[in-house]
């Protein structure tokens, strides 16, 4: 049975569970029988890519609506109300910092002259004494972010990376609560709550006043927002049969790089930082349709003990894609399921914290930093695309298109060489082309480019295969909380990536050497990991410790990977 644990930057989670119950070996049997992946399953993939979409494109478009938009200092002799960004008058009034005006400092008036006569002459600037911005700023006219309507420059910048901080903050609050509503309440019920929900934050974002109620609305917004991925590929992936489970996943994943590449394009197209958020929120209210179109989760239904919809749902399956469903499959699988609940109240079985620390604390503590590294580099990448040459949209959108390759990559390789060498060689490679960059950039600077994207191509790739390792380390019985634990951890590294851009003043290229930094060792720390490859999902803490060593060949009634 495929299981899903929290998203996290736009990467899903499946674990195949080698403790299949016989509900779900039935259900499966079921699912076989109705079709796979016929017009039923088609039709509930597609409604499902809205919440994908809309997820996608609120997790991340902080990096445009909170963005620095290129300003420099009003200059009183110079400027006037209908000047612009550029002007001839800048050569002698504004230093030049990293090819652009500096943003915060210009060229003080010559000591003899006095301020309120001096005329725009290159001979009444001191070009030796640079000052700090006193009289406002001038911004490039055809872009509009919070810095500009805010008045977010120079020392105040930290308030521009502090959005995306609170962003994953909420999102660190919400997958966890947004898990524990879903299985009380329901699949169905979370997407159409919390797409409006999220629909209203960001629309009432929109109409933010100030700094601190854009902020605190960003919060809200991904508190209730982070939830539709995970609950919508939880659902895609349940109504489709084995055989067509990997497809479908790789699907959604695609699905979501797609929408971010979007992104980057509407936001080209839409540089007014509210009109960006309307355009990208009201579709989110298309959620009520769900309501009468999509179908409740059949495995959330059958663990309620509600059978009877589960079976009208199964049954409709069936009309729908033209196959017979046999009404004893129907009446066994209502039998086992309700033998399954009654024996759900049962505690046996499970380990105690100590237990789980005393055997694996080592491993889960490997897995937190790697998870950790991963969630820093793949964001931070995205976020810092736009100091590269070109227009800041258009490499967003190629980062997005880059995911794509990384995600086929990931599940080529790790079948061929082994997850760990997979995810070492991965990280290695995005560590060197890392260290590539500056090293290249000035001489080559589209090459250099190129291998920026290699480095976010590979970083998804080495993410998605971290999705299916650590799902295969850890004991059946404690298996998703460990997951969970490990991934909740790496949140942390979410919230940091959008601090990195406050490097670049002080050294240019600081974010991609402490990327790199991480990277190597993660990809050193990524050998000590055990490998799972063709072995058998461990079910006690026994099994577990034993894949660090030579480990038999799987027994014939687990599921090996």
């Amino acid at each position: 049975m495929l299981k899903l644990q929290p998203k996290l930057d736009g990467v899903p989670q499946v674990a195949e569970s080698g403790a299949t119950s016989t509900e779900d070996s039935q259900l499966d049997a079921i699912i076989v029988q109705i079709g796979q992946f016929g017009r039923f399953q088609i039709t509930n993939y597609l409604l499902l890519c809205l919440p994908i979409i809309c997820n996608a494109f609120y997790s991340i478009s902080y990096i445009f609506t909170a963005s620095n938009v290129a300003h420099r200092c009003n200059i009183t002799q110079c400027d006037s109300s209908d000047s612009s960004y550029s002007a001839p008058f800048l050569n002698f009034t504004t230093p030049q910092s990293r090819g652009a005006w500096d943003q915060c400092q210009h060229y003080a008036l010559s000591s003899e002259i006095e301020t309120a006569s001096a005329a725009c002459n290159e001979s009444n600037f001191n070009q030796s004494e640079l000052i700090s911005c006193e009289a406002g700023f001038k911004m490039v006219e055809d872009e509009r972010t919070i810095a500009s309507e805010f008045g977010i420059f120079c020392g105040d910048q930290w308030k521009l990376s502090m959005v995306g901080t609170v962003n994953n903050i909420g999102q660190f609050v919400g997958i966890p609560l947004g898990g524990y509503l879903a299985d009380r309440y329901g699949r169905k019920s979370l997407l159409v709550i919390g797409g409006i929900l999220s629909a209203f934050a960001g629309l009432a974002r929109s109409h933010a006043p100030n700094y601190y109620s854009f902020l605190g609305l960003e919060f809200l917004d991904m508190a209730v927002g982070s939830t539709l991925f995970p609950t919508a590929f939880l659902m895609a992936l349940e109504l489709v049969g084995p055989k067509h489970r990997v497809v479908a996943a790789t699907s959604i994943t695609l699905t979501y790089g797609l929408a971010e590449a979007a992104l980057g394009y509407l936001a080209d197209f839409i540089r007014d930082w509210r009109v960006l958020l309307r355009v990208l929120y009201t579709p989110a209210l298309l959620h009520l349709i769900f309501i009468c179109l999509l179908p409740e989760s059949v495995r959330w239904l059958l663990s309620q003990s509600k059978e009877l919809d589960a079976m009208n749902i199964l049954r409709k399956v069936a009309r729908v894609n033209r196959k017979s469903l046999s009404e004893q499959q129907l009446t066994e699988l209502m039998r086992s399921n309700r033998q399954l609940v009654a024996k759900s109240s049962a505690t046996g079985g499970h380990y105690s914290l100590r237990q789980i620390v005393h055997a694996l604390g080592w491993r889960i503590a490997q897995c937190c930093f790697v998870w950790f590294t991963h969630t820093f580099i793949a964001l931070g990448l995205s976020l810092n695309s736009s100091e590269l040459k070109g227009s800041k949209f258009e490499n967003f959108s190629m980062m997005g298109f880059m995911q794509l390759p990384g995600s086929l990559l990931a599940t080529v390789i790790m079948h061929r060489i082994g997850r760990r060498w997979a995810l070492t060689s991965c990280m290695t490679s995005c560590t060197l082309f890392l260290l590539a960059v500056p090293a290249l950039q000035e001489a080559y600077p589209v090459t250099s480019s190129v291998l920026y994207f290699m480095a976010k191509m590979t970083s998804t790739g080495s993410f998605v295969i971290l999705y299916f390792f650590t799902s295969e380390i850890f004991p059946t019985n404690c298996r998703n909380s460990l997951l969970s634990f490990c991934s909740m951890v790496g949140r942390f590294g979410s919230m940091l990536a959008p601090q990195t851009p406050l490097l670049i003043p002080y050294y240019t290229y600081a974010p991609h050497f402490l990327f790199a930094l991480f990277g190597f060792v993660c990809a050193c720390l990524t050998l000590y990991f055990p490998e799972t490859t063709n072995k058998a999902l461990p079910t006690t803490l026994e099994e577990a410790r034993s894949l660090d060593r030579s480990m038999p060949k799987p027994l014939a009634t687990k599921s090996a990977v």
